[in-house]
């Protein structure tokens, strides 16, 4: 007698794919998704300044609401579907769209008034100026 190892993992990841692929190929039949839009950003630092870009296609500069409040960053807009396409029929619809507001604090301490936003190609890059921690150069100061 031959022993076969049951992987049920396998067997469910398996029924998961057929399923999958039954839906990828019916024609779509809804207009919209469950899910919604999420703009995916990425945080970089150098020396003097900290950077993020901020992934939002399909907009525009005056739908999103940019703010910095106590160091805490928050993004809010809505990504619209636009008006010749909300009585069509879909074979597919992978576009996510819907309203959105992300917020998280900066890793470092930025200056308020030292701050550069600029949108272009679907792309929001912000450049904050950050606060020194401490001085770069120390200084004795003469007390009189």
């Amino acid at each position: 007698m031959t022993l076969v190892r049951f992987e049920p993992l396998r067997e469910l990841e398996d029924f998961s794919s057929q399923i999958q692929k039954y839906f990828d190929e019916l024609p779509f039949m809804f207009s919209g998704r469950v899910e919604s839009f999420t703009p995916k950003f990425d945080i970089y630092e150098d020396n003097e300044n900290l950077y993020v870009d901020v992934e939002i296609p399909g907009m525009k500069k005056e739908e999103l609401k940019l703010t910095l409040e106590d160091n805490i960053l928050t993004l809010e807009g809505e990504k619209k579907v636009s008006e010749d396409l909300k009585n069509k029929k879909f074979y597919r619809n992978e576009r996510m769209f819907g309203s959105f507001k992300r917020s998280f604090t900066l890793p470092v301490e930025v200056d308020n008034e030292k701050i550069e936003a600029k949108y272009d190609n679907g792309v929001l890059n912000i450049k904050f100026h950050k606060l020194d921690a401490q001085p770069k150069n120390e200084r004795t100061i003469e007390v009189q």
